[in-house]
């Protein structure tokens, strides 16, 4: 039984203008729905392939502030999602979160500011930004991870090193076997090995599901370590 907090996302693109570059993006093209099962699921695909485009839309349409940080968040420094969200549907299941986070590595930022303007007597700040940005960007993460959440995660990997994205996967997990969900965007072959996750790749034309050894971030990874001289003098020769 599918007991994920969001079960699937439909898409009607009748309320999407036709010039919008929105029906521009390949992957796009023909998708009325999308599944979601597992606790985990993530988003792959070149630059500009469209997955952060729809985990904004799915953000968005679930209440939470396009620029990140919890439901309760309500500020905008600079108006830059897309539509997307007044087309889809989220089809929710029977369980409603306890808690949920959006965190987004370009807006870090501002919502680490922002965290510093809700602050009070109550709820003092964590001052995230007195800390190095990768030491503040895990401990955001793990501040506001909770048994039987909704997160949403736009490249997490960003600002930690390999040793941190450890720790970071590590947390997920847990996370995830105490009721959890995550919907993340990355790049990182490290966090795309977390057992029973699900995959969604944005390349060639449409989003489909593939296995962690078929992600691009993998297998770059993976001949670039195993073949790394010839590689450098294929690339780098005169």
């Amino acid at each position: 039984m599918n007991d994920q907090f969001i079960r699937g996302v439909l898409f009607d693109w009748d309320k999407i203008d036709n010039d919008s570059y929105l029906k521009r993006i390949e992957a796009f093209q023909g998708i009325e729905k999308l599944e979601f099962t597992n606790p985990i699921t993530f988003f792959v695909g070149e630059n500009g392939s469209g997955k952060s485009t729809l985990l904004e839309a799915i953000a968005i349409a679930h209440g939470f502030n396009p620029e990140g940080g919890t439901k309760n968040y309500a500020f905008s420094t600079h108006d830059t999602h897309s539509e997307l969200y007044k087309a889809i549907r989220i089809v929710k299941g029977y369980r409603k979160e306890k808690w949920g986070y959006f965190l987004r590595a370009e807006s870090f930022y501002n919502v680490a500011t922002q965290e510093e303007e809700y602050a009070d007597l109550i709820h003092p700040s964590v001052r995230y930004h007195e800390k190095s940005h990768g030491e503040s960007f895990l401990a955001l993460a793990q501040n506001n991870l909770q048994a039987n959440g909704l997160y949403l995660f736009d490249e997490p990997e960003a600002a930690l090193s390999p040793q941190r994205q450890l720790t970071l996967l590590t947390e997920i997990y847990r996370c995830a076997k105490k009721g959890a969900q995550f919907f993340i965007v990355t790049h990182s072959p490290i966090l795309l090995g977390v057992p029973n996750a699900k995959i969604y790749c944005f390349d060639n034309g449409s989003i489909h599901s593939c296995s962690y050894e078929e992600t691009e971030s993998y297998q770059v990874t993976e001949m670039f370590i195993n073949n790394r001289n010839a590689l450098l003098d294929r690339l780098l020769g005169d």
